[in-house]
């Protein structure tokens, strides 16, 4: 391989993991700009190889353009959910920050259409969630996330309660079949809604509109996707029979208004680029006082006779353009340095900055990340810096502004200590961050006990940070251990509590001694070891007992358990600390086994591996998922040949017809509920 393909392949690999954080988990980790950037390189390389554009490029090769199931865009697609294939194609833009580039985007244009005039139409960026419904004789049939471009996710259940979109469309003469594109958001007064009531619950904020957004649409829960106010605006075409119903962007815009449907606010119609760069112009003076986030303007060619004459590459129309404006930026200063120390000791540096708003949010908390990055940027106590979201999103210091350092500034020097409990910090060799090795430092507990508490480990309500601080800070709780001490008369001597407060705590930790052994794995919060290792090592040891003993070899025969996780199981359970801690877990009666009476229970289940997909109406995922669990199944989120049985709701799509092909054991919801009752 030469040095421009490992180039290619180091791009291809980068671009991949951003798109999984952008599309699948709503958490960009760089801005857009430089995703662009980046993207824009692997372009250019694969255009050395393919000069007329004939080919898309796969992690396999170059395979011809429109070959079937190839991702035409970054996949939001989820396991959980039903899939759609488009009707038409739904495809990203092409993007751009440059004026210069834009008006090249209408030169070829000009090219492609021999110099006929054209107009375009101008509309606001909106970044939200895109998504295309899908309407039959009148009626939404479904509602569709672009997925890969090809197909998408069914989220039509959680978006029914958005009050602005008609399920029928209220006129005489409409196609038999319509496709029509927009985007999901929420406005900011609500986004802000929502944050408040997670600072009275004390848990963490959102972040950003648009990754609320993401999130809602993809809950499992229809009814909780209700609880929170999501907008939506329609904006394009997709497929429509009868063909030819609408001549133009304009024109489908105009009849969808009068149907009644919710459409941009800014959309304007021109005759030429420079009337629509005067356009994007005011767009951008203007967006500052759209109630939802916009991070550009969006330029069409109005004529669908021209834009179906002009094409479309393999990911990105010809016809259209997005111009992104620049990330907003802010000068502040940066008042000081903290450091937080986590649950597995990592001490992290963060900036506390003179407020400053952007993106609609106001900043005054950034992450530094790291000691190695404060010392690259020579981030200093004082400094007026550079502060940007990236991606709107991620509040991140970009620069210092060194004309303005004072004279008497002086380098910011890591600690060499816990600022919490004062243990001589240590530093792993490839490793960028620092811990605190002392596992009985009160920040460190505090973390652990926020982490244990939590809903996806074992679910005690109203043991919130606010409560833990007290605790810690009262030595009231030492460790894990030392919440089924607790007493009602304590917890009425701390801030907050009253009667039912105080028998509402009390009742909700002795309930978590019930909870499910691999939830219990998951709350000791051993390094590495998230919720899936859990289930996998409660399956195969069935015992914390049986845990603590196991040999590297033994941890590492299970799938998904590497050297590096076996390797933290091992020190986690060495420590004396640790062992004692889950010795008096023990004795308070604790479910640590998978068998609590000593009893052997059936696990008719054991070695067969489950896959869910469509709709279920009698079980929700999670709930079928632990009843095949329970029972020594195993459930994975994608069918291959180590695939036993596909359970198969309406809307079931790729998924059933792979397990067709590889002649997998399907069961309807019905029959997997007749199953479970036979194995009672």
């Amino acid at each position: 391989m030469n040095k421009r393909d490992e180039r290619k392949q180091e791009l291809k690999e980068i671009l991949s993991l951003h798109d999984d954080a952008y599309y699948r988990h709503g958490k960009p980790t760089i801005s857009d700009r430089e995703y662009d950037r980046l993207k824009a390189e692997l372009d250019s390389l694969i255009s050395i190889d393919d000069p007329l554009g004939l080919f898309t490029e796969s992690e396999t090769g170059l395979n011809p353009k429109g070959s079937v199931g190839s991702p035409l865009v970054g996949d939001d697609r989820l396991e959980e959910f039903a899939s759609h294939q488009h009707l038409s194609p739904m495809l990203s833009l092409d993007n751009t920050y440059d004026e210069v580039e834009f008006f090249d985007f209408d030169k070829r244009l000009s090219k492609i259409l021999d110099s006929e005039s054209r107009s375009y139409v101008v509309e606001p960026k909106i970044d939200g969630v895109a998504v295309s419904l899908t309407y039959k004789n009148g009626s939404l049939s479904k509602a569709t996330t672009r997925g890969n471009g090809v197909e998408g996710d069914v989220i039509t259940q959680n978006i029914l309660h958005i009050k602005e979109l008609p399920q029928e469309i209220p006129a005489n003469g409409f196609p038999d079949s319509l496709e029509i594109r927009g985007e999901i958001f929420m406005e900011h007064d609500e986004f802000e809604r929502i944050n408040q009531q997670r600072v009275e619950k004390d848990l963490d904020l959102y972040a950003n509109p648009r990754n609320l957004t993401a999130g809602t649409v993809k809950l499992l829960d229809s009814r909780e996707a209700r609880k929170r106010k999501l907008k939506i605006v329609l904006y394009g075409l997709g497929a429509c029979e009868p063909a030819g119903y609408f001549s133009s962007l304009s024109v489908f815009h105009e009849m969808i208004k009068d149907w009644g449907f919710p459409i941009v606010e800014f959309f304007s119609r021109v005759s030429s680029a420079s009337e629509a760069w005067n356009k994007i112009s005011e767009i951008n003076q203007l967006r500052d006082s759209y109630t939802y986030p916009t991070d550009g303007a969006v330029i069409k060619l109005d004529s669908l006779a021209m834009q179906e004459r002009a094409g479309s590459t393999a990911k990105a129309p010809r016809w259209a353009i997005a111009y992104k404006f620049e990330s907003e930026r802010q000068e502040t200063i940066l008042e000081d340095i903290q450091l937080q120390v986590g649950r597995t000791g990592a001490v992290t540096p963060v900036a506390y900055l003179k407020a400053v708003q952007l993106a609609g949010t106001t900043v005054s908390r950034a992450s530094l990340h790291n000691a190695d990055e404060i010392e690259r940027k020579d981030i200093r106590i004082g400094d007026v810096v550079v502060v940007e979201k990236a991606g709107e999103i991620i509040p991140q210091v970009i620069e210092v502004v060194l004309s303005s350092r004072s004279l008497t500034s002086q380098a910011f020097i890591f600690p060499s200590i816990c600022p919490c409990c004062e243990t001589l910090l240590e530093k792993t060799e490839g490793e960028s961050a620092w811990r605190c090795p002392n596992h009985l430092c009160s920040d460190q507990v505090k973390a652990r006990l926020e982490y244990y508490a939590a809903r996806g480990c074992m679910n005690i309500d109203s043991l919130g940070g606010a409560v833990i601080d007290q605790l810690v800070s009262r030595s009231l709780v030492k460790d894990l251990a030392d919440l089924y001490f607790l007493t009602k008369d304590q917890l009425l001597s701390l801030e907050g509590f009253a009667e039912k407060s105080a028998d509402n705590l009390i009742y909700s930790i002795e309930e978590s001694k019930k909870q499910d052994l691999w939830r219990f794995i998951c709350g000791l919060g051993i390094k590495h070891v998230g919720a899936a290792a859990s289930k996998d090592l409660a399956r195969e040891f069935r015992s914390i007992e049986s845990l603590m003993k196991a040999t590297d070899e033994e941890l590492t025969s299970i799938d998904g358990v590497g050297s590096v996780m076996a390797q933290s199981i091992y020190l986690f359970f060495i420590d004396e600390g640790n062992r004692s801690m889950i010795d008096k877990l023990a004795k308070h009666g604790l479910n640590l086994s998978l068998d609590p009476l000593g009893d052997h229970i059936p696990l008719p289940f054991q070695g067969k591996t489950f896959v869910l997909t469509g709709t279920l109406t009698q079980f929700t995922r999670e709930e079928a998922g632990l009843q095949i669990e329970r029972l020594g199944g195993k459930v994975t989120s994608s069918v291959s040949k180590k695939t036993t049985i596909l359970i198969a709701g309406p809307g079931a799509g790729s998924k059933l017809a792979k397990a067709q092909k590889l002649e997998i054991e399907i069961l309807s919801e019905a029959d997997f509920a007749n199953l479970l009752n036979l194995e009672k």
